[in-house]
């Protein structure tokens, strides 16, 4: 019986590190802590990106956008690669 490598099966997971662009996951984003803590609506430039991950610590990310808006820790699995 062939086997079948596992890396065709699952989907590659991209690597996101210092440097990257990002932009949020409304579905991930949407019902986290992250979402209770902030404005109730979240504003569009968090979905359209890009975002620049400055620093990473742990499973949290800092992320900084090209607009006049403060720097934000978000959870890496709510961040989409650009």
């Amino acid at each position: 019986m062939a086997e079948t490598p596992t890396d065709a099966i699952a989907p590659k997971a991209v690597t996101i590190k210092k440097g990257s662009l990002v932009k949020v996951s409304r579905s991930a984003y949407q019902g986290s802590l992250e979402a209770a803590a902030s404005d109730p609506t979240p504003p569009d430039y968090l979905f359209e990106g890009p975002g620049e991950v400055l620093a990473l610590n742990g499973d949290f990310a800092q992320l900084r956008w090209r607009l006049p808006v403060p720097d934000v820790w978000l959870r890496l699995d709510q961040l989409e690669a650009c």
